[in-house]
């Protein structure tokens, strides 16, 4: 507790120097302007898939992976006033590379467009395109390398920002909250306190599930002007799009069955947002009852990226016939960014000799998986931590109306995210993770005491204390909008 305490206030001697952008678009006769787009970030070619240890070359496309971009523009007296550009990308996550690329692109391409006031958040598939050089030894010839994908994205967030951002007409939104079970807390608890990461439940010393499951549904429509169905509809989800994960093919993961079922009829235009909620410690995968679940697929004749989009598409319908009604044009838009400065999880001596030991035995064994260099920033972390003893984040705070957004680059445990959503002062508050960077697992003091994989130091960049700053600052700046 003491060890918080001197954060929160070294945090507060600090903020003076903090980089803060924030407009005031406070006034309730806000214009707002709204357009959207969405293109295809498939490549043409086979690419490195992201997100396991070992090394993954694409050998074909299942379905398109995407990157789909909403831009609004609040004005007061035909006077720009604020702006936020959302764009959800069909990525595992938006790595530094990337998003100091695309930044750079609409610096020089794109003036009316403030690189700060854009928001790239990955869904988290594990079937879409490495973008960073040195992470996996790569075939020289045959392969999209990192850095080409990385270019062939750029060009494509280019074109859907721009093409959002002209489409720019009076609009308004509505929001509401629907029910889904999509995510399940992935960590099995057993009899001597230890935890895994899905850990075996049939086992005798099985004694629970970790965490909180949040089967919560928030969706935020946006419509334009004289539409009788919304441009497009957000999706915040508790989950990660992970059912695929292991996967050799292209996949955009549940994200494709959403957009495949909820696109027809009335709705064939909307575009869809996917946008995962602090999920760290959650997945699509069943921890127990297996046979049963694979029992009803098999009635429904349904594959489980189907059964979760017929879950999510359901409430995405039903949801936006009750706030139809509801669509505000003239309302309170405000949006701030913050870098905010987080202790780092601090590696032990203990640590730092069993991922010496752990890189010495791979290194006998002829491992040329990721996993050697996730021992090896370990190492390094143990050299440098005195003298880099924080690690700075991007963290946007969005007032639309009577809903916030709130964000952060982690894959961020569950209890974070809900101790933001109990404290806010909006009447609904939508937490994204894995936005604009690339910080590892947010694990809790519960889930560390427990151990294994997104818990222990190898997955946590910040720690549990660093966690209680981000949940503190995050709900600061979210009231700070009221």
């Amino acid at each position: 507790m003491r060890r918080v305490t001197r954060w929160l206030v070294c945090w507060a001697v600090a903020s003076t120097f903090i980089s803060i952008q924030a407009a005031g678009a406070w006034a309730a006769d806000t214009q707002l302007l709204i357009g959207g787009a969405t293109t295809s970030i498939t490549p043409d070619q086979p690419i490195a898939l992201d997100g396991q240890f070992g090394v993954r070359i694409s050998r074909g496309v299942d379905n398109p992976i995407t990157a789909t971009a909403i831009a609004i523009e609040a004005r007061q007296n035909d006077r720009s006033v604020d702006q936020a550009v959302l764009v959800s990308c069909d990525l595992v996550a938006i790595r530094p590379p990337l998003l100091a690329a695309a930044r750079q692109r609409l610096a020089e391409r794109l003036p009316e467009v403030d690189p700060r006031k854009v928001i790239f958040t990955a869904t988290h598939t594990h079937t879409s395109g490495v973008t960073e050089e040195g992470k996996y030894e790569l075939p020289e010839q045959g392969v999209m390398q990192p850095s080409q994908f990385v270019a062939f994205l750029v060009d494509r967030l280019e074109e859907v920002i721009a093409n959002a951002w002209k489409a720019r007409q009076p609009g308004g939104v509505s929001w509401g909250l629907g029910h889904a079970v999509v995510g399940y807390n992935r960590r099995a608890v057993y009899a001597n306190g230890s935890a895994a990461m899905y850990g075996k439940t049939d086992r005798a010393d099985f004694r629970g599930i970790e965490g909180y499951e949040d089967h919560g549904l928030e969706l935020l429509y946006f419509w334009n002007e004289g539409r009788q169905t919304p441009l497009a509809v957000a999706v915040n989800v508790a989950c990660p799009s992970q059912e695929v994960e292991s996967g050799f093919r292209i996949n955009a993961d549940f994200w494709h069955d959403v957009r495949q079922q909820f696109q027809t009829g009335d709705y064939q235009e909307v575009l869809v947002l996917g946008w995962p909620g602090a999920a760290g410690d959650q997945s699509p995968h069943r921890m127990y009852r297996k046979a049963a679940e694979e029992r009803m697929l098999k009635l429904r004749g349904l594959s489980y990226t189907q059964e979760v989009a017929r879950r999510i598409v359901g409430e995405m319908r039903d949801v936006c016939e009750v706030v139809r009604d509801e669509v505000r044009t003239d309302i309170p838009f405000a949006h701030k960014v913050e870098d905010v400065s987080l202790p780092v999880r601090k590696v032990t001596e203990q640590e730092v000799a069993a991922a010496q030991a752990q890189i010495d035995a791979l290194t006998k064994q002829g491992d040329t998986s990721r996993r050697r260099l996730w021992y090896q920033k370990v190492v390094d972390r143990f050299r440098t931590q005195e003298q880099e003893p924080t690690h700075t984040v991007e963290v946007h705070a969005l007032r639309i109306g009577d809903l916030a957004i709130i964000t952060n680059p982690f894959e961020l445990f569950l209890d974070y995210g809900v101790q933001m959503q109990g404290r806010s002062a909006a009447l609904q508050t939508l937490v994204l993770q894995l936005t604009n960077g690339s910080s590892g697992y947010l694990a809790t003091e519960r889930a560390v005491k427990g151990g294994s994989y997104s818990a222990v130091v190898e997955s946590n960049l910040v720690g549990p204390e660093g966690g209680q700053v981000l949940v503190d600052r995050s709900v600061e700046l979210i009231n700070s909008l009221w």
